[in-house]
């Protein structure tokens, strides 16, 4: 679990409570239940308004994974992929069907599973390239989800300003409570940009984040598998795949005996 997010949040939150506290003023002030329906039901609604039924349900499954999800670190997948050569050179691509029993990772282990059943590299390229594609339109689904209801709404709120501002309009003959009621109709304008800019928006980043993570990781075991299908070196797979990410793999564990001097020419990996 990342709980970047989850900080992140608690933070934001826990300085604007500081500020309230630290001016004399009570949370209560802000925490008005109509102001705070209408953002928070409007936005969703009009979120809800400008997707589809079918996203929805991406939407909320990918809701947990803003503040949970984790993507594999670059450098443990290239170290993965640098002992899968090492085994496939020792002892065949025929290997790779044993070895990608044991991977958790879906898509590196139907790509592994692909190339121990002997598939074209062109056409397990184009397979997986497209796989890559399609998990990464539905992935973005969601980001562009909150963050479309991020740009909704501040809006919202100043329209339950202005709706709360025609009410205070029509009692004017009231002024001892005109103090009142013109602070409660800015709430709407403050949970408005509060949950916009403390909410949304992080959420939809989070998962346009993570997205990219994932794009990346996946490009690298694209990479990493048609090499290895292709019959380069390990060395040489974790050079290329290093030189993609820009940082060193730590060295693969299980990875070939020690040669004549005691050490693998083909593994010299710097940590």
């Amino acid at each position: 679990m990342d709980p970047a997010t989850l900080i992140g949040i608690f933070i934001a939150f826990g300085a604007i409570l500081a500020m309230i506290f630290l001016e004399g003023g009570s949370v209560s002030s802000i925490l008005l239940p109509a102001p705070m329906i209408l953002v928070f039901g409007a936005t969703i609604a009009v979120g809800i308004a400008s997707a589809t039924v079918k996203d929805l349900g991406l939407v909320v499954k990918a809701l947990p994974r803003a503040f949970q999800g984790k993507v594999e670190s670059a450098p443990k997948l290239i170290a993965q992929i640098s002992g899968i050569a090492e085994k496939a050179r020792r002892e065949g691509l025929l290997s790779l069907e044993a070895e990608a029993a044991k991977i958790k990772d879906p898509f590196l282990k139907e790509a592994l599973q692909n190339v121990a059943d002997g598939m074209d590299p062109d056409e397990l390229r184009e397979l997986l390239e497209e796989k890559l594609a399609a998990e990464e339109r539905t992935e973005r689904v969601a980001a562009k989800f909150y963050t479309t209801m991020g740009g909704y709404a501040p809006t919202i709120g100043i329209i339950g300003t202005v709706v709360s501002l025609t009410h205070v309009l029509e009692n004017l003959s009231d002024p001892e409570n005109l103090g009142h009621m013109i602070a409660a109709a800015f709430v709407a304008t403050l949970w408005g940009v509060l949950s916009s800019n403390l909410l949304w928006m992080p959420i939809g980043a989070r998962l346009t984040r993570l997205t990219d993570l994932m794009v990346e990781r996946r490009t690298l075991a694209i990479e990493g598998v048609l090499s290895v299908q292709g019959g380069a070196q390990p060395r040489a797979i974790v050079e290329r795949l290093e030189a993609m990410i820009g940082i060193k793999a730590p060295a693969a564990k299980g990875g070939a005996k020690a040669g004549k001097g005691g050490k693998n020419p083909d593994l010299k990996v710097v940590a």
